[in-house]
């Protein structure tokens, strides 16, 4: 069958720019030995679904408040740490009766040779008409400067596949902060900075690039 070809989801190419040095290449080695392994498991699936709940039914945060006791008790330390920030950030979003959910798509895309699926949690509707695509960050740190631009630029680039004519907006749920691109950064210089960047990422992957041109 052939080693996979290179291949990242939006999480793991922004966790990746994000990285320094040698250890870029050792993030990207453990990435392709989960991919040809089949390992992997999102523990946070259960709170999407219940700040999704919360927001489709208004119910300011009542699913989130109650989904830490039902997750499995290995789960309930995460959940607790992270509930207190998504309630916080859905309080954000105004009057629960301007806003609802909007049907989003995942987006498949090549950059710098690098096959990228970029995702959102969720999409959001408002009352205006105006829209946003959010992505979810889960992590005990806050995302990096690199993981923020990165992030919102994929989206940006894939909107019309996922949410068209939407904002991207990348959510740190422990912290309830909301990122949004910033109009002072050319898009251009960010699209040239990923492509090197994907470029090396798929070089790094190994013999695979071969079986994927």
């Amino acid at each position: 069958m052939g080693a996979p070809p290179p291949y990242a989801t939006l999480l793991a190419f922004t966790r990746y720019v994000g990285r320094t040095g040698p250890s870029k290449a050792t993030f990207v080695s453990g990435l392709r030995r989960q991919r040809e392994s089949g390992s992997g498991f999102n523990p946070h699936g259960s709170l999407v679904k219940a700040l999704k709940a919360d927001i489709q039914f208004r119910t300011e945060g009542a699913h989130l408040t109650a989904v830490i006791d039902v997750v499995r008790p290995r789960w309930r330390p995460l959940y607790e740490a992270l509930v207190p920030g998504a309630i916080s950030y859905l309080k954000s979003l105004g009057d629960p009766a301007k806003v609802g959910l909007a049907q989003t798509h995942d987006a498949l895309g090549v950059l710098g040779g690098l096959s990228l699926k970029v995702n959102p949690h969720l999409g959001l509707r408002y009352d205006d008409g105006n829209a946003e695509a959010v992505r979810l960050h889960f992590d005990p740190e806050p995302p990096s400067d690199e993981a923020v631009v990165a992030t919102l630029h994929l989206m940006s680039r894939h909107m019309r596949q996922m949410l068209p004519r939407a904002t991207p907006v990348l959510v740190d749920v422990r912290r309830g902060t909301v990122h949004r691109p910033d109009p002072a950064i050319r898009s251009g210089d960010v699209e040239r900075w990923l492509a090197g960047e994907a470029a090396a990422f798929a070089a790094m992957w190994g013999p695979a690039t071969a079986a994927a041109s």
